[in-house]
C-alpha cells in the first residue's frame, strides 16, 4: 500500500489523523496535514483505508 495526499485538495480538517495517526499528522504551523509513513505496514492499512474514505476534501490516494 501507498499513502499520497493531494495538498491541493487537503484542507486540514484532521479527519485523517484520527483516524490514522501515526501515518497522518498536522504541524502546528501548518493548514494541511501531512503523510508521516507513505507506505505503511500491514496492521495500519484499515486505518489508512478508514481515514482516506472520512477525508471532506477527498484529499488522500491509496494505491
Amino acid at each position: 500500500m501507498h499513502v499520497t495526499l493531494d495538498y491541493t485538495l487537503c484542507e486540514g480538517h484532521g479527519q485523517c489523523i484520527m483516524a490514522a495517526p501515526d501515518v497522518f499528522d498536522l504541524p502546528d504551523d501548518s493548514e494541511q496535514a501531512v503523510v508521516l509513513n507513505p507506505d505503511p505496514a500491514a496492521d495500519e492499512q484499515d486505518a489508512v483505508v478508514r481515514a482516506a474514505a472520512m477525508c471532506p476534501a477527498q484529499a488522500i490516494r491509496v494505491s
